[in-house]
């Protein structure tokens, strides 16, 4: 790396700094959403008046995380990433607080307003591996999302020991002292993002003009990007959501369940070690369609029968496919945008991204119960099927002489243009 390479406003220094403590942050903030979905439903029932409402937490946290994406993401491009990052980790304190004390006065709607309150902190996380990107030159941008996933496998171990650690840490009041240990995690997070030192806001704005939004939004590189994520994660999440439930109605006890989760959490986070690595060797489009692969080989292997090795390989392959089709489609939404462009670009992502988990969060379980197991994965291939359609049409369309010169042209302009 050369100093002439960095981004403006970073230096070579600051820029590997600022990723590692990046990872370090992730490795907390990423804690926090195992803690909410495990207990959230859980605390749910014992506070909700109504037993269809137990699960409300678990979606109101996906909820805030998506409606928070963009505000977010404004805030950053007036405050900068270092005091919008400080914010949602004062904001976590907070919601955890507010969902420990829920639980002690027996409150079901504050707990509700504590998840959907830490939904902000969830959207600041998720943006980190943008903020990584930003760091370093262009061709170390898919390594360094790599790397600060990572974080996720750090933070999928935090997160259930937390829970374990601490459940039964307020004997009269169970759970709450994982609320307090969700707030603690925040706590501990504050003095690394503080010590960030990214860009300023204006920095990027200064390195050229940035196109309408709706302009962006034509570009098939974002268009086919954003459906790769898109499908990539709300599958993910919506199978992910429905598996524990399938199992137990299938005869097989909570821990079972429970063990195939930390399988799918393990293969979602494990590979990030080496994904930048094969972005960098085999290219972006071809490792997201590789994951968009993987997660139709999980659903195939879900319909091939009802035995724990059936469920249990599902979610394996389910957990890589996520890996490498969302951390392959999120190197494909950095390189749609101009530096002027990227905050909006990568808030409209998050929040079209995180909006559809958030309904597939609401969705999953009535949908298991009228359609079955059988019918959510097998639901999930077409979708796949027509989102590798759009990847291979983008990378012929790359191959084409003068693919570069029209990399952001409309989809109008793009097949508009006479062929040669």
């Amino acid at each position: 790396m050369t100093g002439a390479a960095i981004p403006a406003g970073v230096d070579d220094r600051h820029a590997r700094r600022n990723v590692r403590l990046l990872l370090a942050a992730q490795s907390l903030g990423g804690a926090s959403p195992p803690i909410i979905i495990s207990l959230g439903g859980i605390v749910g029932q014992m506070l909700a008046a109504d037993a269809a409402l137990a699960t409300l937490p678990v979606s109101l946290y996906q909820l805030g995380l998506a409606l928070s994406t963009i505000p977010a993401a404004m805030l950053m491009r007036r405050l900068g990433r270092r005091a919008v990052y400080v914010l949602g980790a004062l904001l976590a304190v907070a919601a955890g607080a507010t969902a420990a004390a829920a639980i002690v006065a027996e409150s079901f709607a504050a707990f509700c307003a504590g998840t959907a309150m830490a939904g902000f902190y969830g959207a600041c996380v998720q943006s980190y591996r943008f903020a990584a990107s930003d760091a370093v030159p262009p061709p170390q941008r898919a390594r360094a999302i790599s790397r600060i996933m990572v974080g996720g496998l750090v933070a999928a171990v935090i997160g259930p020991q937390v829970v374990i650690w601490t459940r039964d840490a307020w004997a009269a009041a169970p759970f709450a002292g994982s609320f307090v240990g969700q707030a603690g995690l925040a706590l501990l997070a504050l003095p690394l993002l503080g010590m960030l030192r990214m860009p300023p806001p204006s920095a990027a704005a200064a390195q050229g003009p940035a196109r309408p939004l709706g302009a962006i939004v034509r570009s098939p590189r974002f268009v086919v990007a954003v459906a790769a994520g898109i499908v990539s994660y709300g599958l993910m999440a919506f199978i992910m959501t429905a598996a524990p439930m399938a199992m137990v109605g299938c005869g097989y006890t909570v821990g079972e369940a429970a063990l195939g989760i930390q399988w799918h959490v393990l293969g979602m986070f494990a590979p990030s070690f080496f994904t930048g690595h094969l972005i960098t060797r085999f290219g972006k489009i071809a490792v997201t369609a590789a994951g968009l692969a993987l997660i139709a080989a999980s659903g195939l292997l879900a319909l091939g029968g009802l035995e724990l090795l059936h469920f249990w390989g599902s979610l394996i392959l389910l957990g890589l496919g996520w890996n490498f089709g969302f951390i392959g489609a999120t190197a494909m939404v950095v390189d749609a945008c101009s530096a002027a462009e990227r905050a909006k670009v990568q808030a409209l992502n998050d929040f079209l991204v995180f909006g559809t988990v958030a309904a597939a969060s609401f969705g999953s379980g009535q949908l298991l119960g009228s359609a079955g197991w059988d019918g959510i994965n097998a639901f999930m291939l077409p979708l796949i099927a027509a989102v590798l359609a759009m990847l291979g049409w983008l990378a012929r369309r790359d191959r084409r002489p003068g693919a570069q010169a029209c990399a952001a042209s409309g989809w109008w302009a793009a097949l508009r243009r006479p062929r040669r």
